[in-house]
């Protein structure tokens, strides 16, 4: 029983979870990064692809665990809808309905598939009719989940600056590394100081900045301290990509988690203490840390584009306190406490390897 109970375990958490960031990486995340070259003058037409790509991440996703459940090639392409409905239902959960539903959803094609002699027609069908109700009645319902969060972080920045701070930072760069939208969140928050967000305020802005204290610590953070399994590419993968490529892992090795976690939690107050940094860009960017460098990136465009009412000229302080929170100081202090965990025995080589 136990070892049946591990196999499952490792087939959904391990093998699924994986596979999922994969596809969310394949998809929306690189699509941002597109995006992000886009802004560069005589560069439009990147964005117009990573527009592209971002639009089927449901799909891609659906498709990715399909596959690592070795799924029929009919149960893999069904997949793909049903990622679609499921991630769009799911709103803010989008990610984690999509892991829940197309797993369900394959499982069940894959009971049917290559049974019946129109298992062209049997095998969409099922896959397509599970992971569609599914996506109808129960991805709502996970998004609600995710309303709770929203709600707790609504919550959090209206208080102190320094109790915000710690709050924010922690709580929206776990969301980027779990299969929940930070963007997403920040969004329908509108984390920005923007003047072109209707009803936002300075407490917003600085939000904003404690958001992007805390995805930019999970992604930098990780990206660091798990340097010596995954070297070069999997610094910028994790770095520029997204810290979720670690799920699996924090599943069999949830203390891995600590060292990003606990740096999160120091930047976050001094960015909204000390440094007052502030999102005056567009608030989606407050959830996306350093993937594709878009949380640095809003803060500049916020501080550069009058019309978005950034009351402030940036100066040396505003430029050194960006510098420092969104990349230094994670990676610094993860790497600190990540080695005094792995002198401890808590984490040991390979904990944080990614799949080749």
């Amino acid at each position: 029983m136990k070892k049946r109970l591990r196999e499952l375990g490792k087939r959904y958490f391990i093998d699924a979870m994986g596979a999922m960031a994969l596809g969310l990486f394949a998809s929306l995340l690189i699509g941002t990064i597109f995006r992000a070259l886009g802004m560069i003058p005589g560069l439009g037409l990147l964005a117009k692809i990573g527009g592209y790509a971002s639009s089927v991440a449901g799909a891609a996703m659906g498709i990715a665990i399909a596959n690592s459940l070795k799924g029929h090639p009919l149960v893999i392409f069904s997949c793909a809808a049903v990622g679609y409905a499921a991630n769009l239902e799911g709103g803010a959960g989008g990610p984690l309905a999509v892991f829940v539903i197309a797993i369900i959803a394959a499982e069940a094609g894959m009971l049917v598939s290559k049974k019946t002699k129109v298992d062209i027609i049997v095998t969409p069908f099922v896959t397509l009719l599970v992971g569609g109700l599914l996506s109808i009645y129960v991805a709502p319902l996970i998004g609600v989940l995710a309303g709770y969060i929203k709600d707790f972080i609504g919550w959090a920045t209206f208080q102190a600056p320094f109790v915000m701070g710690i709050i924010v930072s922690v709580v929206i760069g776990m969301c980027l590394t779990l299969p929940i939208s930070s963007a997403a969140i920040c969004a329908s928050l509108v984390m920005t100081g923007s003047a072109a967000a209707q009803g936002s305020s300075e407490g917003l802005a600085i939000a904003g900045g404690a958001a992007v204290a805390g995805c930019c610590a999970q992604m930098i953070g990780f990206a660091v301290i798990s340097f010596r399994e995954n070297r070069w590419g999997g610094l910028l993968s994790q770095g520029i990509g997204t810290s979720m490529l670690q799920m699996p892992n924090i599943v069999r090795h949830p203390q891995i988690w600590i060292p990003a976690t606990l740096a999160s939690a120091v930047t976050g107050p001094l960015a909204t203490c000390v440094f007052r940094m502030r999102m005056y860009g567009a608030a989606i960017n407050s959830g996306m840390g350093t993937c594709g460098m878009l949380g640095p990136i809003g803060i500049i465009l916020g501080w550069i584009d009058a019309e978005n009412g950034c009351p402030y000229k940036p100066g040396a302080l505003e430029w050194v306190g960006l510098v420092l929170i969104c990349f230094i100081l994670p990676a610094v202090l993860s790497l600190l406490i990540s080695e005094f965990m792995r002198m401890r025995g808590w984490i040991k080589d390979g904990d944080m390897k990614l799949p080749d």
